[in-house]
């Protein structure tokens, strides 16, 4: 089986498809994943050349579903993208809209359609 593939298995498709695994920590008690969203440009701005990545927001610690009997936090932070031609810093909203019914907690929706 790929990493990919079970990865998929216990994190929602959200994550996979717009975040990369940067870290992972088990201990007696939980599991630690840091995910860092990927640097990758929506369709109109990647036309824009005044969209530049602007690094990465502070992570957001997030307790998920427990895994084989513990805790698992995710600690994911957003990409910032700058505007050249205004100066404006954002982040992206995502849209969870194809991810009703799936097991992503109030808490993780509300983190990924916050902006900065």
């Amino acid at each position: 089986m790929k990493s990919e593939q079970l990865l998929r298995a216990i994190l929602p498709d959200v994550l996979i498809d717009n975040f990369d695994v940067v870290n992972f920590e088990k201990t007696d008690s939980r599991f630690d994943i840091w995910l860092d969203e990927k640097k990758v440009q929506l369709k109109e701005d990647r036309r824009n050349g005044d969209i530049i990545a602007y690094g990465l927001g502070e992570y957001h610690e997030i307790r998920d579903f427990p895994i084989r009997g513990r805790a698992t936090y995710l600690h994911v932070r957003k990409r910032k993208w700058l505007d050249k031609s205004n100066g404006e810093i954002f982040s992206y909203d995502w849209d969870l809209s194809e991810y009703d019914g799936t097991r992503l907690n109030a808490e993780f929706v509300a983190f990924l359609k916050e902006g900065d």
